[in-house]
């Protein structure tokens, strides 16, 4: 069977946001009160940990409402990069995280505190359940969305903590050393460092306007300059609007043929973007041979200001 379109999984992946952060901010109010009652700093700790990921799902179930808003005459290519912004933020926000992780294990590697391991293990083995179903919840369609990946990472690097949280405590309980908690969590938070890495180097790439790394752009150019009636390709442009929805612009040049076989040509041109590719939206202008500049790629610059004259 095949996966959803786009189109179709968006409401079901809003729906499946709103449910993980209901989720989500019902257990932090849970574990806070709690924590409370129970004098416990290390479970009013992880409560303002897991209240962090409140708003993360917030800020991608946001996100996720701005970008089905229709495109409009400020926003021509719609509110798509809403969800990019979003990947962004949280991905700055797991690298903090990590930091801060790592700050703490080290402050404990030094002078490890007295561990509750009873109260460690029953803490995390909750926590696990809870973040691992929230994860889940968000995980499906995470793979096209970045947004949707932002935050399926955040409630992943939970997971990996409440699962390190409860082995520990099951082996403080057992007679091991009560530094075990702080050095799981330096390797938890290498884990989540890495993770937010990936996301950050590829929204910015996205950003950038950068050309999707899957793409080669060398076998794009020859695939399009074998069809028939192609006699070359310039002023190429390919970028993603997000992770999912990929841009193409470029001049195309043919010989003299008739309207109707242009259009023809572009139908074809336009099958191969899409189905090897996966480039749904291309601007494509077919120009005679002559109109041909030297390079493949179109050199954009500064417009003059006003009063000046271009050299």
């Amino acid at each position: 069977m095949s996966e959803p379109s786009h189109e179709d999984a968006a409401p079901r992946a809003g729906g499946r946001l709103a449910l993980s952060l209901a989720i989500t901010l019902l257990f932090t109010l849970v574990e806070a009160l709690a924590g409370w009652l129970a004098g416990s700093l290390a479970l009013l700790a992880d409560a303002a940990h897991n209240f962090t990921d409140v708003l993360a799902l917030a800020l991608s179930w946001f996100a996720w409402r701005q970008t089905m808003r229709p495109a409009d005459k400020r926003r021509t290519f719609g509110y798509h990069r809403a969800g990019i912004l979003a990947a962004l933020v949280n991905a700055t926000g797991l690298a903090v995280l990590a930091l801060g992780i790592f700050y703490e294990a080290f402050r404990r590697l030094q002078a490890p505190p007295a561990v509750k391991p009873v109260l460690l293990t029953a803490a995390g083995a909750a926590a696990l359940l809870v973040n691992a179903g929230t994860a889940w919840l968000v995980h499906r369609g995470s793979q096209s969305d970045l947004n949707l990946r932002s935050a399926f990472l955040h409630l992943l690097g939970d997971v990996y903590s409440s699962a390190g949280a409860a082995l520990a405590g099951v082996a403080i309980m057992a007679g091991a050393w009560s530094g075990l908690d702080p050095l799981v969590s330096l390797l938890i938070g290498l884990l989540i460092l890495w993770n937010a890495w990936r996301v950050l180097r590829e929204t910015l790439a996205i950003l950038m306007e950068s050309a999707p790394a899957d793409i080669d752009m060398e076998q794009l150019v020859r695939d399009i300059a074998a069809l028939p009636g192609v006699s070359g390709v310039h002023d190429l442009h390919v970028w993603s609007i997000s992770r999912s929805l990929r841009a193409l612009s470029a001049h195309i040049a043919v010989g003299d043929i008739a309207v109707r076989s242009g259009a023809e040509l572009q139908k074809r041109i336009n099958n191969l973007l899409r189905q090897k590719y996966h480039i749904g939206h291309s601007t494509l202008q077919l120009e005679c041979p002559g109109c041909e500049p030297n390079g493949l790629f179109c050199a954009l610059e500064q417009k003059p200001e006003r009063g000046t004259k271009a050299d």
